[in-house]
């Protein structure tokens, strides 16, 4: 029987009916390690956090709606004496993507990248000739389930225009090429639990689409070394990114996800682009690989006893 005093909080969401989460495969296996566990809304005002033993962030996908408030439940939780993770460092720093300038600067490749303020000038003309692509996205620098980004064409700018102006008018911005090696390819994400490699997928648009995310109709598949062109060359790549993150003084994070693209077909095929490092709340897509839950479950359970010998 689990242990009543090994505890945790599993931060969620109030309502999450149109997102897949998989999160309970691995109730079970943290169960079997003398753990209980609780889905718990982040926006709870009422929870007493010091009854949990670790608060892992793992669901709450609408934080970006109100990330102060979001912020302000964190340090609640570690004023409370209890473990968050991933740390309230990393989350803080994590949150903006502005992050990928950080790890450009220390020899993390990136998808080619403009950053705007909010409410400053859109010069959308501009920003296709310095990327060299008719085809942009826009997002917040904020953000999370492709909330908010656009795709503009050279031939539509001025008619997205007034929207992107009203959009950006509070929320600062990026602006990157489109890669049409997300619709040909795919998007990959890999996957790391305490540092070491779990497993890997690969994430593809609807047709018609560019988003990849279930919600919009992406599809999910794990990427395996037979099946995946340039298998090698993505983990290297992905680990390099790992270890800048020892570099800029972040240790270890107990999870991990690292979304890459190949930048393009030609020249260095090999090559992939850092896309996003998601250290807050990334879905771990436990389901896509055999041992996955298991494993995760495991990583939580040596890192809490290893932080408490």
């Amino acid at each position: 029987m689990p242990n009543p005093m090994l505890k945790i909080a599993s931060l969620t969401m109030d309502n999450s009916a149109d997102f897949v989460i998989d999160d309970e495969l691995a109730y079970p296996h943290f169960q079997a390690l003398g753990w209980e566990i609780h889905p718990v809304s982040w926006r709870s005002e009422n929870t007493d956090w010091s009854a949990y033993n670790l608060v892992l962030i793992r669901t709450p996908w609408d934080y970006q709606q109100d990330p102060t408030a979001f912020l302000a439940t964190l340090e609640r939780i570690v004023k409370s004496g209890t473990i968050l993770q991933n740390p309230l460092k990393i989350v803080r720093w994590n949150m903006d993507k502005t992050y990928l300038r950080d790890l450009e600067r220390v020899g993390v490749k990136i998808v080619p990248t403009l950053w705007g303020e909010a409410g400053s000038e859109m010069p959308v003309e501009s920003w296709f000739e310095a990327l060299g692509m008719d085809t942009l996205i826009v997002k917040p620098t904020i953000s999370a389930n492709a909330d908010h980004t656009y795709p503009i064409r050279q031939d539509n700018a001025e008619e997205i225009l007034p929207t992107l102006r009203e959009v950006f008018r509070t929320r600062a911005y990026m602006v990157q090429p489109f890669l049409q090696a997300v619709v040909s390819e795919g998007e990959y994400s890999v996957f790391y639990f305490n540092g070491k490699f779990s497993h890997a997928i690969i994430k593809t648009p609807a047709s018609g689409d560019f988003r990849v995310q279930e919600e919009h109709g992406g599809d999910i598949r794990e990427a395996k070394p037979s099946a995946t062109p340039h298998y090698a060359a993505l983990r290297e790549g992905t680990d390099k990114v790992m270890h800048a993150l020892k570099t800029l003084g972040f240790g270890t994070p107990m999870y991990a996800r690292v979304d890459v693209v190949r930048l393009s077909d030609d020249g260095k095929p090999e090559e992939f682009a850092l896309m996003e490092l998601e250290l807050i709340e990334p879905s771990l897509y436990l389901r896509t690989s055999e041992g996955a839950p298991e494993r995760f479950a495991q990583s939580v359970h040596d890192w809490m006893n290893q932080k408490c010998d």
